[in-house]
């Protein structure tokens, strides 16, 4: 069962707020009026104070979470070798437009993706998933990937072999076997990609991204569901841009302090 804390969070919120309001402008001064009246001492009703407590936190937790910056943890490794399974990022929630929590209505566009962003957004076959992958293709690009190689309106993506990938990523400590690590430039943004030789859909696939869509991939090359598996991302399902590493932990649930504010480029 996948949880909404987002909706969760704003119900909550909204529920501690009527109960501090109403409390405000009405039912406190009757409980004041009606202990005078009986002459005992006025207590505060428990449900009414924890709201009265409780409602400013909620209300900044919800403002920063929807507009400013929301974490998020690293499921699986489809974003290898710039994202590991283990690291907690923040997301820029205003960089695509501020949306209104729940309904993710945008309410004041700001900007919108750039080919090479690291983008969270909500999984177009079941938006109750959050995922997270590198925009590829802009509305109207076309995308071929061939041999294992992205070529955007007609131009080569740079692709320049490092070598072998060694990081570990297993319970074990043993490396990933048949990975090469290549230097991938997108618009001017470089990033490493993973790559595995001899494995994987090397079939030819020709696309171009219609209105309102883009097109995602995992840097993790042949080890990710992405748009050549289930299609494009609408423009609202966007959530924001990962921007940084702010903890990670590694295979045997170690903090990775070599990673801790890193850069996600």
């Amino acid at each position: 069962m996948n949880f909404d804390f987002a909706k969760i969070l704003t119900i909550i919120t909204l529920v501690a707020g009527v109960i501090w309001l109403l409390d405000k402008l009405f039912l406190r001064r009757r409980r004041i009026k009606k202990a005078e009246q009986s002459q005992t001492e006025y207590k505060e009703p428990m449900l009414v104070e924890w709201s009265v407590s409780l409602f400013p936190v909620l209300l900044l937790v919800l403002v920063v979470r929807s507009f400013i910056f929301e974490p998020f943890k690293i499921p699986t490794g489809s974003m290898i070798p710039t994202l590991h399974v283990g690291d907690f990022i923040a997301v820029n929630k205003s960089a695509y437009g501020l949306r209104l929590p729940v309904l993710n209505t945008k309410i004041f566009d700001i900007g919108d993706p750039k080919r090479g962003d690291v983008a969270v957004f909500r999984y177009p076959p079941d938006p109750s998933l959050n995922y997270i992958k590198r925009v590829i293709g802009l509305p109207g690009d076309k995308i071929i990937y061939r041999n294992k190689h992205l070529f955007i309106n007609g131009e080569p993506a740079t692709l320049e072999a490092i070598g072998n990938y060694q990081k570990s990523e297993t319970k074990c400590g043993k490396p990933r076997a048949g990975e090469v690590r290549f230097k991938e430039v997108l618009d001017g943004v470089e990033h490493d990609v993973l790559i595995r030789n001899g494995w994987g859909n090397a079939r030819e696939q020709i696309i171009t991204v219609p209105e309102g869509m883009y097109f995602v991939m995992g840097d993790n090359r042949d080890n990710s569901l992405d748009s050549r598996a289930w299609g494009f991302v609408p423009e609202e399902n966007l959530m924001g841009r990962a921007t940084y590493v702010w903890m990670s932990f590694d295979s045997h649930a170690c903090i990775d302090g070599s990673r801790i504010g890193e850069a996600i480029r």
